[in-house]
């Protein structure tokens, strides 16, 4: 699993596992259970709108805004790219509980679609060599596509279509976890 992280846009540095919808599920619900407060949650959706491979955070975190998430950073109107990262990083840590790393990553080919998941802090831009902040207490990492040695070309080359399915699986998930943990109805919304 560590090799597949190596080549992740974000990468997640402690150990990773790899959910299919399933584990992505149980994931979710256990951090729903242990943060039932959708306002104490803030999801940073890192991305760019102007990559199909890196716009699986925007397009998410314009979702989970749609869902009536009241913390999201990083949306297509306003992606949370390398130049605002560091920036959100810091906004975050100051005034959230819990703070949801998502972005995308480059993996094996028969983990295409998937998404890696763990506790702890997401690093993004580390496959392009970026040195950017680590972010989050929970970290997912969407598997965009295949690595390769041009993992900017790749990015570029992911068919839109996959992405969008991606994010919107996610966000779907993420919604039933918190309304399975009845955060919708103790916040009316």
């Amino acid at each position: 699993m560590m090799e597949q992280l190596k080549a992740c846009i974000g990468s997640i540095e402690k150990p990773a596992e790899y959910s299919a919808d399933f584990e992505l599920n149980m994931f979710l619900s256990s951090i729903a259970e242990k943060h039932p407060a959708r306002d104490e949650v803030l999801f940073l959706c890192i991305g760019t709108d102007r990559s199909t491979g890196d716009s699986f955070g925007p397009l998410l975190g314009t979702m989970l805004r749609e869902q009536g998430w009241p913390n999201v950073v990083g949306t297509l109107e306003q992606p949370c790219d390398a130049h605002r990262v560091e920036q959100a990083v810091q906004a975050a840590a100051a005034e959230h509980t819990v703070v949801i790393a998502v972005d995308a990553c480059l993996g094996k080919a028969q983990s295409v679609g998937g998404y890696l998941t763990a506790e702890g802090p997401l690093k993004p831009g580390q496959a392009t060599g970026a040195n950017l902040p680590e972010a989050g207490h929970y970290s997912i990492a969407g598997i965009v596509n295949g690595m390769s040695h041009k993992p900017y070309m790749t990015l570029q080359t992911t068919p839109l279509y996959r992405v969008l399915q991606m994010a919107s699986v996610l966000a779907e998930a993420i919604d039933t976890a918190w309304k399975e943990n009845g955060s919708f109805a103790k916040y009316g919304t």
